[in-house]
């Protein structure tokens, strides 16, 4: 039996702007060397990247997993928003992805920075999106980095 193989989950581009630096043909092609089945791409608060990021995965026998890692918004204290990570499980995923980006970007701007709601995300605003914490930037690493177990 072989080794699993290792999928990043959370690769930022050149093409998130504030927290980036990899360049996507770079990226693909140490995917394809460390032998990565797949690659996401989860640029901040944005899917600019996606075109050349699928086309250059897909040239080279990577399989481009899409999502964005998004800011989300603190109603209590706008300046404290906390993150999480989208994967899109499907093509109905992608649409939900662009439609919350979107309306982010349209009704819930914080400082330059779109921000989604939480309650976009109650009935049908999830659906075929997989949520992965945002680490320390998310509401569980937040709370825990304040020693706040509940």
């Amino acid at each position: 039996m072989s080794e699993p193989s290792f999928i990043h989950l959370r690769l930022h581009s050149e093409f998130s702007i504030v927290d980036g630096i990899v360049r996507i043909d770079a990226a693909v092609q140490r995917a394809c060397t460390d032998g990565m089945p797949a690659l996401a791409l989860t640029d901040l608060g944005n899917t600019f990247a996606l075109v050349k990021f699928y086309t250059a995965a897909r040239a080279k026998g990577v399989k481009p997993l899409i999502g964005c890692d998004v800011w989300i918004s603190n109603e209590t204290n706008r300046d404290q928003a906390s993150r999480v990570l989208l994967l899109c499980r499907n093509r109905e995923g992608y649409h939900t992805l662009c439609e919350l980006l979107s309306r982010a970007y349209r009704e819930n701007q914080h400082r330059g920075r779109a921000e989604l709601k939480k309650s976009w995300f109650v009935g049908t605003g999830s659906l075929g999106l997989i949520a992965l914490s945002g680490a320390h930037f998310g509401d569980i690493g937040q709370a825990l980095a304040q020693q706040n177990a509940k």
